[in-house]
């Protein structure tokens, strides 16, 4: 049994995190001491973990949430859980071909800067036009 401090400390969360998790009933709250502090056990310890770790590679909240439950059904069939991976995977490798098509835009601004003075500066120039990029990034469109 241990606070949330110490638990804090052994899985690498901070404490509002873990109240958040609670909150969220990702993590389940905790008993009570009888002088109010919270205390968790090696489970709640190792939930905190897996959701850690799972934040770490990317998963949105929801996506842990099955995996949590799934993971309370050891019986069950791994097929979700191989869904949800192999979506993550999905959702990465789009990142990845976005920040690739963001580097490429920034070496490309940066290569036309004739370094000069701002009035002739392409950095500016395209970042003020996104007519004038040369490659497609999501732009982000709308009105004020």
């Amino acid at each position: 049994m241990s606070t949330i401090g110490k638990l804090s400390a052994a899985a690498g969360v901070k404490i509002p995190t873990i109240r958040y998790y609670e909150q969220i009933g990702l993590l389940p709250e905790a008993p009570r001491s009888e002088g109010g502090q919270r205390i968790y056990d090696h489970k709640a310890l190792n939930r905190l973990r897996f959701i850690r770790h799972s934040r770490e590679l990317g998963f949105p909240l929801e996506a842990i949430r099955d995996l949590l439950d799934l993971a309370d059904q050891p019986q069950s069939s791994c097929a979700a859980a191989d869904g949800a991976a192999k979506a993550q995977l999905a959702a990465v490798k789009t990142r990845i071909l976005r920040l690739k098509a963001l580097e490429a835009e920034l070496e490309r601004m940066i290569a036309d800067c004739a370094h000069g003075v701002v009035a002739d500066c392409r950095v500016i120039e395209v970042l003020g036009d996104h007519s004038l990029c040369g490659h497609e990034h999501h732009p982000q469109t709308g009105t004020l």
